[in-house]
Order: structure tokens, then sequence, then C-alpha cells
């Protein structure tokens, strides 16, 4: 009988933070996703020893992590989270408030009272060190030094191991002892990282796959020009042609997970799903049996839609007298776990993934023929918006499959040697992400960034070998490979915005001026400048008077909602690429009876509005609304006064009565668009919203 067999590929990646000449690490985001993710993926599989993954490892990751293990690695971040608070000194402690509630609001931060309770102190001083000097004494700083790391723990040592349960449980007042202790821990659960993955890889459970050694988009270093054959409308930089780089980051990525691991990978996720044929050709050149990229490429490969029967099966790339055997993810199902699965129920969440599974493999097996279904995305950041790191999905995930007859979770090579394939005589040059390199090139913080790395690579070509002692050649190439990586420009651009976007542009610039200083040249005066510009962030303006709109679906006059509270915020995504917006902004207000809410949504995205719900929670109150073309339907049953309205905008007016609240209160909302069961979007992301529902007190109530 046909069978479905599910490849999860669990893609664990960080860019080098460590600046090789001062030899700190700027950024403690390895360290970080050390303790929550790397650890405690791989451990979970022992309660499910069916279940076989493919866990894809990135070569700067594992050298980080090691550093960090052996205590080599020299990490402002956790020195200043040991150090006595009563030491601090004002600018350390300013660091601290700045940096230590870098963290999932609901799920990292919420989940201890005393942390939340920090947080909202921050918040309450306007983030401003020195209101919060009011608040912030000596204890409370020691609490959010602990708090601020023991939020990241796995979920594995929070129960098992009595320590760090005894500070989890204990909640605030910590003590000096308590501080070293945390830090102890730390080192402990990042020693344990790389044996775990040696251990699963060696009992066959997991499969290890590697990604080039610091993450660089090998076809745009193969040849950047290559971006205007996927986007041909694209403005680029001076033309960037490196393939001996891209083949020394393919070969030293081999060897070093080999070395690490014990086992030497055969598989290759390149770098955000990368590919172009010069880049396949590099890879089968190395030695990688197959690759794997998103079916958007497939797509574009095979020139038309790629649905479940052409997504779920192998295929054979051959050109030049080189092969490799390529899977393409699932796009969709692949999303649905790193965006939209955090926001249901663990229960719910699995059976629709496998629900969905079931669906789109159904027409495949009615036809006699295996599915191989490849779900690939990042291992480690999604986890934070989920309840208790999504320990209560995966495990409910992985007992369904463990059951669901017909269905084998198995590592790509397994599936490889089970399931036919087809054959691809090219590749569509893109990445995963729209099936082109847009995020990494093009936009003019992304050509600067390039410009400024060609410049460097021409400078080390320049310098003829053993004009220098080779051991700072060999500095100045490492610096360059890392500055290759991908990570500087998925900062760059339009497209994303981190709270360390400074730091980011930053490193990279030193990176690159590190290539100078070991080649006993000087650094060009641009890297001493910023390429990285200044970024919009929310903006929310409170009502100044009562309005009076009409409730049509239109803003039929400016003037209707002049005086209105709004909320706008820069919908750019964060950590990860793939989360739809749908909401453009939302405008607020009120007169002595309603309240009034409208919803703006993106242009682009209007055509696909219809059908989909909008619910809205609103201090306890909760309202539901269907979006049909050119109406708006009130849910379970209509809703008591109050109107709704769709043409253009979502325009809801709602009686003060219904909400049960005084003029003096202030109202919490939320605004979530759903599709089909599951959220899509919300505003805002996390949390609540506080808005003055009532508004101004000569406006009554």
């Amino acid at each position: 009988m046909p069978k479905i067999y599910l490849c999860f590929v669990w893609h664990m990646h960080q860019p080098c933070y460590k600046d090789l000449v001062r030899g700190e690490y700027r950024l403690p985001w390895t360290r970080m996703h050390a303790l929550k993710d790397y650890y405690g993926m791989v451990k979970l599989l022992g309660e499910f020893p069916q279940i076989r993954q493919t866990f894809n490892l990135v070569p700067s990751l594992l050298l980080q992590i090691e550093e960090y293990a052996s205590g080599q690695a020299v990490d402002p971040f956790f020195r200043l989270a040991l150090k006595p608070a009563e030491d601090l000194t004002e600018e350390e402690v300013r660091f601290v408030l700045l940096y230590f509630f870098q963290a999932n609001p609901a799920h990292l931060i919420g989940r201890y009272p005393r942390y939340r309770e920090l947080y909202d102190a921050w918040r309450a001083a306007d983030r401003n060190y020195r209101r919060a000097l009011h608040f912030f004494n000596a204890a409370a700083i020691r609490d959010l030094q602990v708090l601020s790391q023991l939020a990241w723990f796995d979920e594995e040592f929070l129960s098992g191991d009595g320590q760090a349960r005894a500070l989890a449980e204990k909640g605030l007042e910590y003590s000096l002892e308590d501080q070293q202790v945390m830090g102890l821990k730390q080192l402990e659960i990042l020693g344990r990282v790389l044996p775990v993955y040696r251990e699963f890889a060696q009992s066959g459970q997991i499969e290890i796959s590697a990604t080039p050694f610091y993450h660089p988009i090998l076809p745009l270093v193969c040849d950047s020009n290559i971006a205007h054959q996927s986007n041909p409308n694209v403005p680029l930089p001076s033309r960037f042609r490196y393939p001996q780089d891209a083949r020394l980051q393919l070969e030293r990525s081999l060897a070093y997970v080999e070395q690490k691991t014990g086992v030497r990978p055969t598989g290759l996720w390149p770098s955000e799903g990368s590919v172009s044929d010069e880049a396949l050709d590099l890879a089968a050149e190395a030695g990688y049996r197959w690759a794997a990229t998103d079916n958007g490429v497939l797509a574009r490969t095979l020139g038309h839609a790629a649905g479940p029967g052409d997504t779920y099966r192998p295929y054979r790339w051959r050109k030049n007298g080189r092969e490799l055997n390529m899977i393409f993810r699932d796009h969709y199902l692949s999303d649905l776990v790193g965006f939209v699965y955090s926001k249901i129920e663990a229960l719910e969440a699995a059976a629709d993934f496998i629900r969905r599974i079931r669906e789109n493999c159904a027409p495949i097996l009615a036809a006699g023929r295996d599915a191989l279904v490849p779900i690939i995305l990042d291992g480690e950041n999604a986890w934070e918006h989920y309840p208790q790191n999504g320990r209560p999905f995966l495990r409910e995930l992985y007992r369904r499959l463990d059951a669901e007859p017909g269905m084998e979770a198995v590592t790509v090579s397994e599936a490889l040697d089970r399931v036919a394939d087809d054959p691809l005589d090219h590749i569509h040059p893109g990445s995963w992400i729209n099936a082109n390199f847009d995020v990494w090139i093009g936009f003019e913080e992304d050509n600067k960034a390039w410009e400024m790395l060609l410049h460097a690579r021409q400078a080390y070509a320049d310098t003829a070998a053993g004009s220098i002692p080779q051991q700072d050649r060999d500095l100045a190439l490492e610096e360059l490979l890392i500055a290759e990586g991908s990570d500087w420009n998925w900062w760059y651009g339009p497209h994303h915005h981190s709270e360390n976007s400074i730091e980011f542009d930053q490193l990279y610039r030193d990176h690159l001026a590190n290539v100078y200083r070991a080649l006993r040249l000087t650094p060009p005066a641009e890297l001493s400048r910023p390429i990285l510009k200044r970024r919009l962030k929310a903006v929310h303006l409170p009502p100044s008077r009562a309005i009076h709109p009409v409730v049509d679906g239109e803003v039929s006059s400016y003037f209707e909602w002049m005086g209105g509270g709004s909320y706008r915020v820069d919908r750019r995504g964060g950590s990860m690429h793939g989360h739809r917006f749908l909401v453009k902004e939302l405008h607020y207000g009120s007169n002595h009876e309603r309240l009034f809410l409208r919803v703006d949504f993106l242009e682009s995205e209007a055509a696909s509005l219809a059908g989909m719900e909008i619910r809205v929670l609103l201090s306890g109150s909760s309202i539901r609304i269907r979006l049909r073309e050119s109406a708006a339907e009130l849910l379970e049953g209509g809703q008591p006064g109050v109107e709704a309205a769709f043409q253009r905008v979502l325009e809801i007016a709602i009686p003060f009565s219904r909400l049960g609240l005084s003029a003096s209160q202030p109202a919490q909302l939320q605004i979530s668009v759903w599709n089909e069961g599951l959220p899509m979007d919300s505003l805002p992301e996390e949390g609540w919203l506080e808005i003055s529902a009532a508004g101004p007190p000569e406006w009554g109530g």
C-alpha cells in the first residue's frame, strides 16, 4: 500500500556574533537559543523513538556553541547577568535595562510574574533610564538578571533539573548564590548540545544535514548578477563573482560538521533555500547527495503552480555530468507550524496539521504512489511564540504521528531511498522567499553592503601572498567568509526589523574593517559610517475629541475620523520571514454613547479578504464578524446594538453599555484576522493595545 513519508527538517542557525580581532561576542543569541532550543528539540525525540527527523546544522553555530560550553566565549550580556547588582556601574545598569527585556512578552516574560512586573515597570517609565531608577533598586536589578536568563531555559531543565526548577519556582528575591547557580546551569546546558546530536545521529533517529559554513547566499556569492534571472527589475550593485568562496564554504562545512558530530552529512539546506544551477553543481562536486529548497522555486522551475502532486515527490537534478537529489518544502504547511499554530491550542493545531496532510496526499495515494511531504523550517525562533516553548504542540503532534496508519516520520535520506524520483534538467535561481533574492540584494542598503564586501574581497585578492604573515592572511579570509553570510543583509532593506539592527550593522562593518587590518591596510572611511537608515516604529496616537463617523465601510469624509485615535506599526517581519500581514492600521474613538473602530487593510490583500473572519476582543467582550463582498456579517446570532460595515475599510460601532465600561476606564483591545479556522494576522501582534475607550471626561460616557 502507498505510504506518506513525512520529512521534518529543522534548521538550526545563528550568524557569527564574534568579533575575531577583539575576541568578544557582540550579541547573545547563540547562547540564548542554545539554552532553549538546540538541545531540547532533539532530546524530546527520546520520548518518541519511532519518530525520525533531520536536523540541519550550520557550522558557524556549532563553533560558537562549543566556545560557550568550554567557557572560552566572552559575552558582555552573560558577564552582566552574573555581576552582583550592587557592583554594576551606571552604564552597566543602563545596558541591563535596555537589553534584558528582549524576549517574547507573552510566553517568556509573561511566564514569570516578577519578570512581567519588571517589564511593566520599564514600560511605565517609557523605557527611560532615569525614570526607571525610581523602581529598579539592586534587588529588582538582580531579579531581572536572573529571570532574563531563566526565561530561555529549556523545558527539560525547568521540569527535570532540581536546581533549575528551584530557581523558576522561587520567582523573585534572588540572591548572589542564585545568580551563580544560574550561570553554572547555562554552561551545563550548553555543554549538552553537541553530545545530544552525536547520540541521536549515531542511533539513527536523526539525520544531520548541513549548510555552507557561514550561511552565505550561495548563488549570489557565485555570481550576484544571477539575481536578475529571478527578478529582472531589481537594481544590482557591482558584480560580485567568487565561486571559489562558495566552494570553500561548502567543503569546510562538510568537514567541520563531521568532525563535531561524528557523521558526514549527505544533505544540504542551502542558506535560505537559495539555489542556482551553479550552486548545485558546486554542492554535488563537494559530495552532497541531496539538497532542499522551497516549492516556490519548484513552481518557477516547472513553469506552473506546484501543488501537492508536484511538491510531494523527490526529484533528481542533473547537469554537466553531476546530479543531486532534490526535495521542495511545502511552504504553506511549514509556515503554519512557524507562524500560525502558536495561536491555537496544541490539540487543535496537531489535528489540523494531520488532517491537511491527509487531504493533500489523498489523490497521490489513490494513484498508487507514495508521498514524500517535506516540512522544513527554522528550528528555533518559532517556539518562543508558543506556550511552554512549543513542547505541548510537538508532543501532541508526535503522539498522533506515532499512531497514524500509513504515515511515517522519516529522515530525508530514508525517504529518498523509498520514493521514486522525477528528473530535473535545471533549477530556477531563487530562495524560499518569493523564489528570488530580493531580501538580500537590490535595495539601497543591501547594495551598499555588497559594494563594501566587494571592495574588501578585492583588497584580499590584490594583497600578494607572502607579503604578510599567513596567520593574518587566514584571519582576513575568515572575516570575509563571515561577511558573506546572509544574516547581515537580512536586516538591511525594507523587509525586516530587529531591536538589534544597529548592532548587526556595526558588526558587519567591523568584520569588513578587520579584513583590512589583518592585511595591514587602513579600512575605508565608509566602514565607519552606518549602512542602516532610521526605522519607523509603532505610532499610537490617542483620541483628542469625540467623533461621529457613519458606519458604512467607507471613509466618506476626511473629517468623520478627525480627532480619533490611531495605531500603526511598521509591519515588517522580525527574525523570521513568512508572516502574512493583512491589517494596515487601526482608528478608534467614541462619543458619549458608542465606541467606534475602523480597521484599514493592506491594499495588496483587498482581493483575498472575502470569507475571512475578524475577531474583536475588547475588555472581556468578544465580537466576531465575517467579511463578505462589500458587506460585514455579525456572527453568533448577531450582537445586540453592534453595527458593522465593510467596503474599503471595516467600521464597527459598539455601545458602551455592552462593554460594561465607565468613562474613566481604559479598555484592552486586540483585533485578529482568521481564515478557515486559523489566525492569520493580529494587531497588535503580541498582547493587548490599551486604548482610552470612553475618551476625555467632557465626552460623557
